[in-house]
């Protein structure tokens, strides 16, 4: 266990530091562990969520396949124009787009379709893309937890407790719409002096003829339908039986078919620096599983709390928010599930599913590596040339993370205590 978590630690401490690149600090790490047989090879490759993987590259080829048309140009262009080049429009209009698809398709997904949007508008508008990634990045975590699809961790708690969608909006939706107008205004303050849009961007784009940043209308035509068809399979996945993996993967594929474009250059355009942190992230996180690293830290709630059940509700909110952000949501989530099941000592008590699916979602904030988002938009941006640093992440992330918690104790006082 020392082990695990000496490596753990030590390369969240690179990582922080910014002085080697994150997906060799994530690889290396994997490596020590794998070497010293702190977790062996099986068990590394079970740790690897390739739900998560299929999922970022099959839209990352999506998104690849697509781009050349022009139809994101044209999307940023008419946002834009919709927010009439005002700062204010365009927080606004980017975040709860953000939060609204990723409570309807989920937050990975989103980020991969709006990040690339948003370096577009941000370029016409001449101003900083980063507060706008930011925002959206968190917006995406808040608005993810609203719905049982919206983020990972809601799914895996639905799997295990067989809790309906319309549950999870009842009992999300309030506390995420909340979270998001709050924290979504104090960043725009905190942003504010950096997305000042000059009078003349502001005009230039008002001028603009959208439709004239499509450059290929017959690769559109192809390649169009298969994305508003795949978008709409997100949507419906559970019904027909596919995992989003699966739907994104089956995408990419048909577009692959359709597409002019070579598979060669169409595969340039996966973020392979990102998968591969995921990888290298999974199999130091799955050690510290193995070793019962987590399980030690979630079963502390039980002793520390000793059967009261105000401190094993806010207990749980708040060791899932904090546990998420160091070690990812989706594994703390899966590691926290049997012991909320322990804690719960009333089976129809479903209390303790919301206040974990609350902090591990909005825990998800926390750190650059907290949620799959983050880091796929921080690939995202890296690869345009404006990479987001851990600390960076950390000033917008923590402070997010904290306002969104503080107003989850009020919530769950209110509603559950």
């Amino acid at each position: 266990m020392p082990l695990a978590i000496a490596i753990f630690a030590g390369a969240l401490a690179v990582i922080a530091s910014e002085r080697v690149d994150r997906t060799k600090v994530a690889l290396v790490g994997a490596m020590l562990v794998l070497l010293t047989q702190t977790i062996d090879q099986e068990h590394a490759i079970e740790a690897i969520d390739f739900e998560t993987i299929g999922l970022l590259a099959g839209m990352m080829l999506i998104v690849r396949v697509t781009e050349p048309t022009g139809v994101y140009t044209y999307l940023a262009i008419r946002a834009g124009q919709l927010a009439r080049g005002r700062p204010l429009g365009v927080v606004a209009s980017l975040a709860l787009s953000t939060a609204l698809l990723s409570a309807f398709l989920d937050n990975l997904t989103t980020v991969l379709l709006v990040v690339p949007i948003t370096f577009l508008l941000a370029d016409a508008l001449d101003i900083d893309p980063i507060p706008l990634v930011l925002i959206e990045i968190i917006a995406s975590n808040i608005g993810g937890t609203a719905t049982l699809i919206g983020d990972p961790p809601n799914i895996l708690i639905a799997g295990h407790t067989g809790l309906s969608f319309s549950d999870f909006v009842v009992n999300l939706a309030p506390i995420s719409a909340l979270a998001f107008v709050v924290v979504t205004g104090l960043l725009y303050l905190f942003f504010r002096k950096r997305l000042q849009i000059a009078p003349e961007a502001r005009d230039s784009v008002m001028e603009l003829d959208a439709r004239k940043s499509i450059e290929d209308v017959a690769e559109m035509k192809r390649t169009l339908p298969i994305l508003v068809v795949t978008l709409l399979a997100f949507f419906v996945h559970k019904g027909i039986g596919l995992e989003p993996a699966t739907v994104a993967l089956t995408g990419a594929t048909a577009m692959l078919l359709v597409t002019r474009q070579s598979v060669e250059a169409a595969l340039r355009g996966i973020e392979w620096p990102t998968l591969f942190f995921f990888i290298g992230l999974f199999v130091m996180v799955g050690a510290l599983e193995e070793t019962g690293t987590i399980e030690e830290i979630a079963n502390g709630i039980g002793s520390v709390t000793d059967g009261d059940r105000t401190a094993e509700l806010l207990g749980i909110a708040w060791v899932s928010a904090l546990g998420s952000g160091l070690v990812d949501n989706i594994p703390f989530t899966a590691t926290m599930i049997p012991v909320v099941e322990q804690l719960q000592t009333d089976d129809a008590d479903d209390a303790y599913w919301w206040v974990l699916a609350i902090g591990a979602c909005f825990g998800g904030n926390f750190t650059l590596i907290a949620a799959a988002a983050n880091v796929a938009a921080a690939g995202m941006a890296e690869r345009a040339g404006r990479p987001i640093g851990f600390l960076t992440f950390l000033k917008v992330g923590v402070p997010a993370t904290l306002v969104s918690m503080i107003l989850a104790t009020g919530y769950i006082a209110l509603r559950y205590l």
